[in-house]
């Protein structure tokens, strides 16, 4: 079977780990490991300040507590997403608002989010869905005349730019995730980026428990969000490798271009000019041209030991936020469309050509054996 992922551990990041180890560094309360993982990768993203966490999800959820928004805001989010994107704005009393996706890059549609905007709207949180870019510009001119924060959604995106520009530099805050299938892992983890000297002091006191003076005395109520020193370890030694990640998702994916071109009714994913898209996972959708339905396809690929994955559920679609109190009914086409029609192929770094060509061809066999 080829996976849809599998992550490149080599003997330099067990080295790292088991040093870590050594060094008794297996929480996340002390040790030089983890402010220097933050310092790198934040220094990577174009921010100030990192603030390393258990997960992309809760590097979500500690954003948004950091903005302290009235229970019941409207936070605008990418339809097309991760259920983690919602669930950190759940979780916080929020209501996360769908913004349908657009045809091209499948990221939210910014002409739609103006018509969104209501007294209730506090925040934005884009994704870059996949590893292509949001058009940044234009998304945080429009924060910026409506008032907006922006919690940008990197967790597929690490070191795609927008016209040069890191993804995770735009907004107030953003989030990464480090999850075992993300361009760099540390098998969970994630990391919130800020260019605020104010917020990174608050999504540090949150994460940790929000330990005051004395100690034990909490003014206010904390998580217990810390990453530790072993994972952090993991993480510095995926660092120093991530450029070649990058590289070797750029070039799968050109490899993949080239063997599916021409295949009716099969998009393969865009790059817009002034992107670099980092094809966190190869991401293709099918019509009617195609010849045969995504499902029934991405069945005869796992017979003949492809594994693949669809798109996400489109948030208007999920039946506990439809239950929420103050749920907005939001139409959201495209979005359904790319859940109905999309999946993604393995997309590992070290994908070899002759696998890419093997996955193609039993693309391109696929509707003459319907």
């Amino acid at each position: 079977m080829i996976p849809v992922f599998e992550p490149e551990i080599g003997e330099d990041d067990i080295a790292e780990v088991v040093a870590a180890l050594k060094r008794g560094e297996i929480s996340g309360s002390f040790g030089e490991t983890i402010p220097a993982f933050e310092s790198e990768f934040a220094s990577y993203v174009g921010c100030a300040h990192g603030v390393a966490v258990t997960s992309g999800t809760t590097a979500l959820h500690l954003a948004i507590a950091a903005l302290d928004l009235p229970q019941g805001s409207e936070v605008l989010i990418s339809a097309s997403t991760n259920v983690a994107t919602a669930l950190a704005c759940y979780h916080n009393g929020c209501v996360p608002v769908p913004v349908d996706s657009e045809n091209v890059t499948w990221n939210l549609d910014l002409d739609l989010l103006e018509s969104l905007i209501t007294p209730k709207t506090k925040a934005i949180i884009p994704v870059h869905l996949f590893g292509h870019p949001v058009a940044m510009d234009k998304l945080m001119d429009i924060a910026q005349r409506h008032g907006l924060m922006v919690i940008e959604d990197c967790a597929e995106s690490h070191g795609a730019t927008w016209h040069g520009q890191m993804t995770g530099s735009f907004g107030h805050m953003s989030c990464f995730s480090f999850y075992a299938n993300k361009i760099i892992t540390t098998g969970e983890g994630g990391m919130v980026t800020t260019n605020d000297a104010a917020l990174a002091e608050k999504l540090k006191l949150l994460r940790n428990l929000a330990f005051g003076k004395p100690r034990f005395l909490h003014q206010i109520a904390g998580y217990q969000f810390r990453m530790t020193g072993m994972q952090a370890a993991l993480g510095r030694a995926q660092f120093r490798k991530i450029e070649r990640f990058v590289g070797q998702k750029r070039a799968m994916a050109q490899t993949y271009n080239r063997y599916l071109a021409g295949i009716a009714g099969l998009k393969t994913p865009a790059e817009l000019t002034g992107a670099r898209n980092v094809y966190w996972m190869y991401a293709v959708t099918i019509d009617s041209a195609f010849g045969m339905g995504r499902d029934v396809l991405t069945q005869y690929l796992f017979t003949h030991g492809v594994e693949t994955r669809t798109f996400f559920c489109p948030m208007n679609m999920q039946p506990f936020l439809r239950r929420q109190a103050g749920f907005r009914e939001v139409a959201c086409p495209v979005a359904e469309r790319l859940w109905e029609t999309g999946f993604y192929l393995p997309s590992a770094c070290n994908l070899t050509e002759s696998a890419i060509a093997s996955i193609a061809e039993l693309i391109r066999r696929a509707p003459s054996l319907a």
